[in-house]
């Protein structure tokens, strides 16, 4: 792999740590703002629409740049938005930052993927994919944990300077690293964005992007009351609290790892396999949620098989629409998001009406099992149609000289 790739991995692994800090921030950040606690809650939420809003918008905004260009772009303005966050008093202006940083994560995020498997050979978009995809990971195990300490020592706004401080060797890298040829497609052409829409018409590519956002709602879902459910249910003691968070993401990590060494050789044994073990194990962690033992075994093995579905599916997107990179970039960001935003939504709806802790996990299930139908149909039909084509062509004879 390009050792830029890297280097970009590093800008997401800032990026990711932006995204899923505020976990452990709220309760600072609305004391310090004299806000209550929900409003806080609120830069969640408004870090996810933006995402999802953010990703084929600011793709197709970038298709007219160059990559570098459009990577400087995007990585800078995350990186000045922070900087003003933490210097704000003002609840309005930070609200505001966080949906600016939302856009200018997802428009990187969909540029980079584009440059990632530009990059590398046309067999080879799974490991660039899951380089990138690393430093989500990396953010989760390392990045998270460590903004909630600096939280806990220095307050919340040293989180932010944090993440504006790392983007910075970032921005230097994609400088020096990323090549200054801009986006063109692999006939050499400028993109435009009604070339690219027009790509994005593959059934395969709608169906790759339904079912990545069934996946990562069922993972989001279970992971975003995961602290709850360790506690009550598991009995785990709160202190254990990071560590079981950051052995969920030591198996996103692995995930990514896997995912990525297959995701260009065996897509589809990975994606039914890891599918069907996937919706067993958010099964046998609702049922067996009481038992620390095997609460801890599979939050690890969940997060392992949820990131490597996942990264293969991102990879299969960016296939199945060589044609649009950049917007099949996007669109694969904003699918994960709508995945990460309805899950957690589900999932709190099932505690509303009396499920108990319990409750989330099963909608996972419920999440995994709409997958997997959903790729089986799509899988069925598909046959049928090919079998169909097959049927339909014509049957050629030779006729010898000589023949009668």
């Amino acid at each position: 792999m390009p050792f830029f790739l890297y280097l970009l991995g590093l800008a997401v692994f800032a990026q990711g740590t932006s995204e899923f800090m505020l976990s452990g921030l709220l309760p600072d950040i609305a004391a310090d703002l004299q806000i209550s606690l929900s409003a806080a809650g609120s830069l969640t939420s408004a870090f996810a629409v933006g995402m999802i809003v953010g990703a084929p918008l600011m793709a197709i905004l970038s298709l007219r740049w160059s990559r570098r260009g459009a990577l400087l772009t995007f990585l800078v303005t995350f990186l000045l938005v922070h900087i003003v966050g933490a210097v704000t008093t003002d609840y309005g202006v930070l609200l505001a930052t966080r949906v600016i940083a939302a856009l200018a994560n997802a428009g990187f995020l969909a540029v980079a993927l584009a440059t990632a498997t530009a990059a590398v050979p046309p067999n080879a978009k799974g490991r660039a994919t899951s380089v990138l995809l690393g430093g989500t990971t990396m953010a989760c195990i390392a990045g998270v944990p460590a903004g909630a300490l600096l939280g806990e020592l220095w307050g919340w706004r040293s989180a932010f300077w944090a993440v504006a401080l790392v983007s910075v060797p970032a921005v230097v890298a994609i400088v020096w690293s990323v090549p200054a040829g801009g986006g063109r497609d692999s006939a050499g052409g400028e993109p435009s964005a009604r070339g690219e829409l027009r790509a994005l018409r593959s059934p395969r590519l709608v169906v790759t992007l339904l079912l990545g956002a069934l996946v990562n709602g069922a993972t989001f879902c279970t992971f975003t009351y995961l602290a709850p459910l360790v506690t009550d249910v598991a009995g785990i003691g709160t202190s254990w609290v990071p560590a079981v968070l950051a052995l969920f993401g030591l198996g996103s990590f692995v995930g990514v790892g896997v995912g990525g060494r297959l995701a260009d050789t065996r897509p589809v044994p990975l994606l039914v396999t890891g599918g069907v073990a996937l919706l067993i194990g958010w099964a046998v962690l609702a049922l067996t949620a009481g038992s620390p033992a095997a609460a801890v075994v599979l939050v690890f093995v969940q997060g392992t098989l949820s990131f490597a579905v996942g990264s293969t599916l991102i990879a299969q997107a960016l296939y199945a629409a060589t044609g649009a990179p950049t917007l099949a970039g996007g669109f694969a960001t904003a699918a994960l998001n709508v995945g990460a935003a309805i899950g957690p939504w589900w999932g709190g709806a099932a505690l509303g009406m009396g499920f108990g802790y319990r409750g989330p996990v099963w909608v996972s299930v419920l999440l995994m099992a709409l997958a997997l139908a959903t790729g089986g149909v799509a899988g069925a039909v598909s046959r049928r149609k090919t079998a169909k084509n097959n049927d339909r062509q014509p049957v050629v004879t030779m006729r010898l000289p000589g023949s009668p």
